[in-house]
């Protein structure tokens, strides 16, 4: 039995129908309605009753809904016990600049919401500086592009990304790839046909590209983010980047197209010093970092990633 179920059970009884529960939990109503099937099957008795107007407990149900709604407010009352605890300590966290720009701002403010005492040390840099920063310890918890870790550190498969080609609208008229603009997507090897703009090799991107594209024609290396995006918006160039690195440019005139046979998605890993050696304040911002993904990602506010099962 999962608390999951008891909110559910209980928003269903409060509601009246299964339906109107569903849309306050924001779930489907099959789904919800899986969940107490597998609630009165553990059980072994029917706790809702269906009808033409909705659902009402059955005495079984009532007596159920009493217990429950304890049990969630137990529930509570240790989630407000453990924000209460005031978790100190410091915690260094790594983040790559197409990352920072999307869950930066969203994970500071759940950590200062969640853990005001803890102080969180957050660098921006290239994935594949954050990687030495990992492997000689100078970060506690990282976003990286690479598993390529020290065999001690924990990794988990976080999100993927969609990969897209991103390029002014003029430059992609110029070079004959208007039917690719309304099919909002381009063939990998018509890429090598315009200006290229990369990071360098020993950026994370640059790396994953090279293992997966043969040949990749690259004109220009900037290894800073803002300012290879400026390029591509403002001169004659073209990337290719996930829309993360996108995030700050959407009221621009940029045109992203997705980037097909094949089609390029990238891992995304979070990385942490093994579990047993993680302070818990260490182990809180863990925690924080999946919890800001997951929303970010639910809400569409994270356009073209797909959350990984963790």
């Amino acid at each position: 039995m999962e608390l999951k179920q008891l909110k559910y059970f209980n928003t269903i009884v409060e509601s009246g129908s299964l339906g109107k529960a569903a849309q306050k939990l924001e779930v489907g109503t099959s789904a919800l309605s899986q969940q107490i099937s597998k609630l009165e099957d553990e059980l072994c008795t029917r706790l809702l009753q269906r009808n033409s107007t909705g659902v009402t407990p059955t005495p079984a149900g009532l007596a159920f809904f009493k217990q429950a709604q304890l049990s969630l407010r137990h529930a509570q009352y240790a989630i407000e016990a453990a924000h209460s605890s005031r978790l100190t300590g410091h915690v260094s966290v790594g983040f790559s600049p197409s990352i920072a720009s999307v869950l930066g701002i969203p994970f500071l403010q759940l950590m200062s919401e969640r853990y005001p005492d803890i102080k969180i040390h957050l660098v921006e840099s290239l994935s594949g500086n954050l990687t030495n920063l990992v492997n000689s310890r100078q970060l506690d918890i990282a976003i990286i592009f690479t598993k390529d870790v020290d065999a001690n550190w924990a990794v988990q498969p976080l999100l993927k990304e969609q990969m897209f080609l991103m390029a002014n609208r003029s430059l992609l008229i110029e070079y004959g790839f208007a039917q690719c603009i309304h099919d909002g997507k381009i063939d990998l090897y018509k890429v090598n046909r315009l200006p290229l703009v990369l990071p360098s090799q020993r950026h994370g991107l640059r790396k994953f590209l090279d293992q997966k594209v043969e040949l990749l024609d690259v004109d220009y290396e900037v290894d800073g983010l803002h300012l290879l995006m400026n390029c591509v918006s403002h001169l004659n160039m073209a990337t290719i980047q996930p829309v993360s690195a996108h995030f700050d440019y959407l009221e621009s005139d940029l045109c992203l197209l997705k980037v097909v046979e094949p089609e390029l998605d990238r891992i995304n890993y979070l990385i942490s010093i093994s579990e047993e050696e993680l302070s818990p304040a260490s182990l809180a911002t863990k925690v924080a970092i999946k919890s800001c993904v997951k929303g970010l990602i639910h809400k569409g506010l994270w356009p073209s990633a797909e959350l990984l099962d963790f």
